[in-house]
Formats: structure tokens, C-alpha cells, sequence
């Protein structure tokens, strides 16, 4: 049997959409002779619906959803994904379902057993858990069907499991001949190898082949990478869908045989920068997509974080949807200027110059019978954010573009940003990504180009707010590369004061650290969506209380506050 697997992206909500997309991706597995097809998990509704879930008329959606598609499903079968109303009683709206269609009817329809919690996931607080497996027989062949997290518990691939239930263990217990995983599985770096690790290992100790279709695309600030496969009984790769893109792959099974058949086989996702860049092209050119947008805005600095995100937002809609401003102040530098002018020149997008220096003054004037001989301080500085960001939101507003944030995630986490600033905008397209990675990114930009589209100089340059004279990042915070390594450390590792001293950190610089990123909540909270390609991202993966007083840190050896600009 040829049974294929269909990446599509899919929208969450666009129950007109999503059906019509399976409805033609359906006659091309039927041009490829496939006789089964695979899709992702919620098909039909899209992921993550989140609280959508929690309204009938949202869950009657995919009802109706299901009844539209099932018509067109004839010569040959499909395993859908959607979402459905769970029975009365039950203080959780829906189940996380697949059905099995053949022939123009329903002849099977199962639920997502283990449902998780951790990370970006909160899937018990809308889904009822199955309380028994999926097997559907068709065309002599026996299939055990899961739902992503169900194949995630494999006892001997995992040193420590979330779960004491493995669904693809009570499967192969009941005599199933293939197993079929309908995924929704976020994309961070390094995932798509431990994907396929795993599904091997499963296949391996099972004896049966295993068949992944993933999600592809972008939705808020999950990406999605789709690298869909199946793997043989002794756990050799079958066939492997495009990352980040659409596909359509597919792999023979001959279950009397006890073997398989590969199809395609396209190239693994690299790890680190090229992929952390496809995944920061998908995350934007979807999220502004299906936002309803089609140009972009951002502040250009001639800095290396809004170098990225331009150079991002260009390769994702093309430079005719990007427009870039130079928004100088005083303090601004002519090489700061000159270097965002040939910035945009090599990006070919629209570049406009608009000066907050009267707006900064008139601001100074009208707050100094107020400020009185006080010195220049902080509020200074984000006076002049904020005017950036006053007239960022105006182009915004009165052209109907969505204004790009450009912090990256190092500033996030150390509160090096000022509020209503430049942190105004719809999407943080780097906000993951902390420092020394945005430099790795962006060299990958130019080596892909094979010229220097972020030019050397903007490379070279020691990073700056250009908000007073001569100032300097590195003036109130440790050199990016110790600040890195520490964020990493506790933010994505969760490692302690102690433990990460131990690792051969000065202890006046992690206690400084790590005491700004605690103060920095409140920021954070108020951020733009940020794509996620990191293992912990600030945002939906990662809650904190903002009123607490727990922390892990002494009192500050000393004070900084350049870095905590508010």
C-alpha cells in the first residue's frame, strides 16, 4: 500500500480554506497513486486553537468541516485531523480527534491520549484524553493510529518519560501492522533531528514501520517544519518531506512482506543558522499572511538587529513589501546613517529618513518646567525611543503596515528596551535569538547571498542605542557572548545562581544577569509575539509571576542602570 503524508499549512480557523487544501491535496496523492494519505493534527481547525475550543460554535465548525470533506474523500483514504465536542459531563470542551475516511463516509474516528502540558503546551485545560487506542483495518492492512504527544513516551528512548501510559505500546500489543502520527510538533533547533531519532528508535523496538506527518508553517510564535517521514521496521529513513515548505511525500508499505518501499528523501534541515533563518522566514511570512497584512515596517539604526530583521522580512515577502526608516536623532552617528542607507540600498527595499530630533526637543522643552536642573538621565534616552516609536506607529497606522519590533532576545531578557519605544510593533521577528546568534544569522544571510548584502560594517561595529554620546551596550552589561551564555543557562536550561557560577561564570555578573531578568518581567509581558526557534522562548512558553518576590540572587554588587532602561 502507498500511503503518503501531506504537510500543508494550514490556518487556524479557515475552516473553508483547510478543507478546500485537502480536497487538492487529496487529487494529487491520487496522481501519485497513493491509496492512503496522512495529514496533521487539527487539520480541519487549524494549530493551536487555544481558547477557541472553548466555543460550541467553534468545535460545530469542524463538524461541519468534517461533513463537507467527506464527500470528496472517494478511491481512495484519509486520516484527518480536527477537533471535537467531548461528551456531556465532561469539564473539558473537546477531544484532539482523528478520523479515518474512505469512501465518502467516517469508518473510524480516535482521540489524542496523552495530552501535554509543559513548555507551549496546554492541552488539558481544553481536551478529554482517549480511553482506548485507534485501529482501523483497511485494505487488509492494520493501522494504529496516534496523535503526536502519543508517540512522544517510548520507555526505552526516553531516560525519563512524562507519562506511564505509551499508546504506540498498547497498538503494537493489539497486532498492528503500521503506525500512522498525525503531528503538530513546534520547531525549534535541533528538533527535526530528534524527530527522527526517535521515530527510528520506535520503529526499531516495535519491528513495524512509523509514519509522521508534521504541521507546516506558521502560526503566532510557533513555526512548524514540517520535514514529514516514514521510517522502515528496522528503522532506516523511507522517505523525508521538504522543511518549511508544503510537500507531499510518500513510502510503499508491503505488511505481508514485512518491508517497505522509500520514496523521496529530501535533505535534512541543517542545524543552526540556515535553519534558524528558514524558520524566521516561514514564522513572518505567515504571521503577516494570515494577519491579513502586506507590507512591513521598521525602524532601520544601522544596527545589526534591525539589519536582520530587514534582511528577514525582504527574503520573506520580497522587497517591495518592506519599507525601512532612519529615524536619527542628535546622538545618531553619520556611519550609523550611511551604513542603514546601504543596508536598504542591497535589500532593494523602500528607505525613508525622518528626524525625531524636533520632536525630542519639543519634548524637552515642554517637560523642563517640570524636570527643572536635573541632570540628563535614563528618561532622556527613552524620550527619544518613544519618539521613534510615536512616528513608527503613525506609518503604521496610516498605511496599514505591520511595524516589525527589532530587539533580540538577549535585550528582552536584560531590559534593554524601553516601553512604548522600540517595543512597539505586532511581530518580534528576532526576539528568540539571542546576540551572538543574531550575528551567526546574519553572516548566514550574506553567505547565502554570496555578497555582503548586511554590510561588513554594520558586522564590525560595537552594538549601541546611540542614545547619549559614546554609549556603548557593553558600557552597563557583561560582553554579549558572557550575557549569552548565562541567559542560556538559566532561561533554556534552568540552572541555578550556584550552578551556573560553577560553570566558570564570574558570580558579580551572573547575580547581575539574572537579577535583570527577573526586574525585566513586567517588559516582557508587554511584548510583541516573538518566533520561537529556541528550546525556551520568552512568551507563551515561559510564565512568570510579575507581582513575586522569590529570587535567586543576592543583593546587585552593583547598580546599572543604563541597562534597565524602563
Amino acid at each position: 500500500m502507498r500511503i503518503a503524508m501531506a504537510q500543508i499549512d494550514t490556518i487556524v480557523g479557515d475552516f473553508e480554506g483547510n478543507v478546500g487544501k485537502v480536497l487538492e491535496t487529496l487529487e494529487a496523492a491520487r496522481r501519485s497513486g497513493a491509496e492512503l494519505v496522512v495529514f496533521p493534527e487539527l487539520t480541519l481547525c487549524g494549530y493551536p486553537p487555544l481558547d477557541l475550543l472553548e466555543r460550541r460554535s467553534f468545535l460545530r465548525a469542524n463538524h461541519e468541516a468534517l461533513e463537507r470533506l467527506r464527500p470528496g474523500v472517494r478511491g481512495i483514504a484519509a486520516v484527518v485531523g480536527l477537533a471535537t465536542r467531548s461528551s456531556d459531563g465532561d469539564a473539558r470542551p473537546a477531544r484532539n480527534s482523528a478520523a479515518f475516511i474512505a469512501d465518502g463516509r467516517v469508518v473510524g474516528m480516535g482521540h489524542k491520549t496523552l495530552l501535554p502540558t509543559y513548555d507551549v503546551f496546554d492541552e488539558e485545560r481544553y481536551f478529554v484524553p482517549a480511553d482506548s487506542e485507534f485501529l482501523v483495518s483497511y485494505r487488509g492492512t492494520r493501522f494504529g493510529i496516534t496523535i503526536c504527544e502519543d508517540l512522544w513516551n517510548d520507555r526505552t528512548y526516553w531516560p525519563m518519560r512524562r507519562y506511564s501510559l505509551d499508546p504506540v505500546e498498547r497498538l503494537v500489543d493489539r497486532g498492528v501492522d503500521v503506525i500512522l502520527n498525525l503531528a503538530a510538533s513546534p520547531f525549534h533547533s535541533g528538533k527535526p533531528r530528534l524527530r527522527e531519532q526517535m521515530a527510528s528508535a520506535t520503529a526499531r523496538r516495535h519491528g513495524l514501520p512509523v509514519f509522521i506527518c508534521n504541521l507546516v508553517g506558521g502560526n503566532d510564535e510557533l513555526v512548524f517544519d514540517g520535514s514529514s517521514m516514514a521510517v522502515s521496521p528496522d528503522g532506516r529513513l523511507l522517505c523525508r518531506a521538504g522543511a518549511f515548505r508544503e510537500d507531499l511525500v510518500w513510502a510503499d508499505v508491503l505488511t505481508g512482506e514485512a518491508s517497505c518501499v522509500g520514496g523521496r528523501v529530501e535533505p535534512a534541515p541543517t542545524e543552526g543558522a540556515a535553519d534558524i533563518l528558514e524558520a524566521l522566514e516561514l514564522g513572518l511570512r505567515d504571521y503577516v499572511v494570515k494577519c491579513g497584512f502586506d507590507r512591513v515596517v521598521l525602524g532601520l539604526s544601522g544596527g545589526i538587529d534591525s539589519a536582520l530583521t530587514a534582511a528577514v522580512a525582504a527574503r520573506a515577502l520580497g522587497p517591495d513589501s518592506v519599507l525601512g526608516v532612519a529615524l536619527p536623532s542628535r546622538y545618531s552617528s553619520r556611519s550609523s546613517l550611511e551604513d542603514a542607507a546601504t543596508l536598504a540600498q542591497n535589500l532593494g527595499i523602500e528607505y525613508r529618513t525622518i528626524s525625531i530630533d524636533p520632536l525630542f526637543q519639543c519634548g524637552l522643552d515642554t517637560l523642563k518646567p517640570v524636570f527643572g536642573d536635573r541632570p540628563m538621565d535614563v528618561t532622556e534616552e527613552n524620550l527619544q525611543a518613544r519618539f521613534r516609536g510615536i512616528v513608527l506607529m503613525a506609518l503604521s497606522n496610516k498605511f496599514g503596515y505591520l511595524l516589525l519590533t527589532t530587539g533580540n532576545k538577549s535585550e528582552y531578557a536584560v531590559g534593554y528596551a524601553t516601553l512604548y519605544g522600540d517595543m512597539c510593533g505586532g511581530l518580534g521577528v528576532i526576539a528568540d535569538l539571542p546576540k551572538m546568534l543574531v550575528y551567526e544569522v546574519a553572516r548566514e544571510v550574506n553567505r547565502q547571498a554570496k555578497r555582503a548584502i548586511i554590510p561588513g560594517a554594520i558586522l564590525a561595529k560595537a552594538p549601541s542605542a546611540e542614545l547619549r554620546p559614546g554609549q556603548k551596550d557593553q558600557d552597563s552589561l557583561p560582553p554579549y557572548e558572557v550575557l549569552d551564555g548565562i541567559l542560556r543557562a538559566h532561561v533554556e536550561e534552568s540552572r541555578t545562581l550556584e550552578e551556573i557560577v560553577g560553570r566558570g561564570y564570574d558570580r558579580a555578573s551572573v547575580q547581575l544577569v539574572l537579577r535583570l531578568i527577573e526586574r525585566s518581567e513586567f517588559k516582557r509581558r508587554q511584548a510583541a509575539p516573538g518566533i520561537r526557534v529556541t528550546t525556551k522562548a520568552f512568551g507563551m512558553g515561559r510564565r512568570v509571576p510579575l507581582a513575586n518576590r522569590f529570587s535567586e540572587t543576592a543583593p546587585l554588587v552593583r547598580e546599572t542602570p543604563g541597562a534597565d532602561r524602563k
